[in-house]
């Protein structure tokens, strides 16, 4: 490709002849050139760019799989913590960078009601007086337990009531975790929808600008209902099939 200094056109010569470009066309065709060069991200799948919801389940689904497997088989007793947070790992981690990345203000409930402020708080005293009233009848029960089972020993009752707190341990941890994971897809709800690739959202515009196919994936995996099943439908399959078991195992 020439210049004509002439009359002030680029002249593009080819196997047929040459050809008179406008210098609007030669600077608009090295842009694009340019931009095909520099276009990041190129490594991230088509398919995972294009439906990146749909692969976040099919995740999800494998690894839950592989939690009703680990109690088939009877592996070592930590292995389903792994498998949970494996299972949840790609869409926390989206879910964690989207929030880090919006601040508090994106989310102002300016078109929440006074009536939805008011319900939403109702329904967090009721859940928190059934998880008080839940603590004191089981507090009574192994109460009851530890004294029908050891007797009037001090240091037994004691030994044992330290074993069952510490048993209790991973139970709490999985609830503080199921809690952590509905709050965070209450926010995923209000800052992004349901869609798979949203139409609008309040992520802010500066999160990942200039690499549109990464936001894609990241803003597709951040899904709160995928969140919910991944991270909290998988927590409650382990604890059904394995922490159950081993709290009544301590008890016994």
């Amino acid at each position: 490709m020439t210049e004509d200094g002439g009359n002030g056109r680029a002249r593009a010569v080819s196997v047929d002849g040459v050809t008179d470009l406008p210098p609007e066309a030669v600077t608009e065709s090295a842009d694009i050139v340019a931009k095909a060069k520099a276009e990041p991200d190129t490594w991230l799948p088509r398919w995972l760019v294009a439906h990146p919801l749909y692969a976040g389940w099919a995740w999800t689904v494998v690894w839950a799989g592989l939690i009703v497997l680990d109690e088939v088989v009877d592996l070592a007793g930590w292995t389903w913590y792994v498998l949970v947070f494996v299972a949840a790992l790609p869409t926390l981690i989206a879910t964690l960078v989207v929030l880090h990345a919006t601040p508090r203000s994106h989310l102002r409930a300016v078109d929440a009601t006074v009536l939805g402020h008011f319900f939403v708080r109702f329904l967090a005293l009721v859940a928190a007086f059934m998880v008080w009233a839940a603590s004191v009848v089981m507090s009574a029960s192994i109460s009851t337990t530890i004294q029908t089972v050891i007797g009037d020993s001090e240091k037994e009752v004691t030994a044992l009531g330290f074993n069952l707190m510490l048993a209790a341990v991973p139970l709490v941890l999985s609830i503080l975790w199921m809690a952590f994971i509905v709050r965070c897809a209450w926010f995923l709800r209000r800052l992004r929808g349901w869609r798979q690739v949203p139409l609008k959202t309040r992520v802010p515009k500066k999160f990942l600008r200039g690499r549109p196919r990464l936001k894609r994936v990241v803003v597709g995996l951040a899904h709160p209902g995928l969140l919910v099943v991944a991270g909290l439908g998988t927590s409650l399959l382990a604890l059904f099939v394995d922490a159950v078991e081993l709290t009544l195992n301590v008890l016994e």
